[in-house]
């Protein structure tokens, strides 16, 4: 949940510096005018967020959470597109929650208002993948932020951690339930009682990461390039298997597989599941309907 205190005496220090690329803007009949965040379509059927409070690091707070909730509830809507990567800047995807936000809050006024709460909602609204593409610091809310992607790319050289220890206090959007998920209860255990940080190389060899990258570019780069192989396929199809696997965090074994079957069942009432198996006997590259 928190993180940005961690890393405040380098904040001054540091310059946002823009990945080199070429992008177009995100056109679509949704789309907004963002003050913490950048929407682009680089490569078709993709959307590109990219968090931006280059001064803060990206720390998240407030009302960056609920422009990022919106940007991700039109681009959820859009049938433009069909996968969404999640990036900050070199120096830091988020480098945690801004403390100056939450460090007068009173229980009352945190449980009260379900503070932070709607920092979850891209995994129970958004229906279409999701990427985050780790450079620099993701600390705390940042790391916990990158978590909550489908998909996590890093760069070797990526800061990653729950430090909430050494504010006392404790991960609060969700950071001791996915991490001890993905690596384990004596390795997040380690982790969030010590405050201490990992590489996005150790990301990756834990199992957190699905790739590592040498640099930030070739980070963004590669989610890009999965996004937009995903965005190449049913998007029915991608929203079922989508939700098959994120019920396997949910249910035991024999519910998951019985849902799974469900779910696989329903499939052939979709004309994408006919395209499909049709082009394959004929050898034939499909042509999906999202139908």
């Amino acid at each position: 949940m928190s993180g940005v205190g961690a890393v405040r005496p380098m904040v001054c220090r540091f310059v946002n510096t823009a990945l080199p690329r070429v992008v177009r803007p995100y056109s679509s009949a949704t789309s907004h005018t963002y003050e913490h965040l950048k929407v682009s379509a680089p490569k078709p059927g993709v959307a590109l967020i990219t968090l931006h409070r280059p001064r803060a690091l990206n720390a998240l707070f407030t009302p960056l959470l609920v422009e990022l909730n919106s940007a991700l509830h039109n681009l959820n809507t859009d049938a433009s597109i069909g996968a969404i990567v999640l990036t900050g800047s070199e120096k830091a995807f988020a480098a945690g929650a801004d403390i100056k936000e939450m460090k007068d809050k009173t229980f009352s006024d945190a449980y009260g208002t379900d503070f932070i709460e709607m920092w979850s909602d891209m995994t129970t609204a958004v229906k279409k993948p999701v990427i985050s593409a780790v450079n620099g610091y993701a600390l705390g809310g940042g790391c916990e932020l990158a978590m909550m992607a489908d998909i996590m790319y890093v760069s070797a050289g990526a800061t990653l951690g729950q430090p909430e220890i050494k504010l006392g206090t404790i991960p609060g959007a969700g950071g001791s339930q996915r991490l001890t998920r993905a690596v384990g209860k004596a390795k997040a255990m380690e982790l969030i009682l010590t405050g201490d940080s990992f590489s996005g190389k150790e990301a990756a060899d834990w199992g957190l990461a699905a790739k590592v990258f040498d640099t930030p570019e070739q980070c963004v780069e590669g989610a890009l390039s999965t996004a937009e192989k995903i965005a190449s396929m049913s998007r029915i199809a991608v929203k079922a298997a989508k939700e098959v696997v994120n019920k396997s965090q949910d249910l035991g074994i024999r519910e998951g597989v019985d849902f799974e079957r469900r779910v696989f069942h329903s499939l052939f009432g979709s004309k994408d599941q006919k395209i499909g198996m049709a082009a394959f006997a004929e050898k034939k590259k499909p042509q999906w309907s999202n139908e």
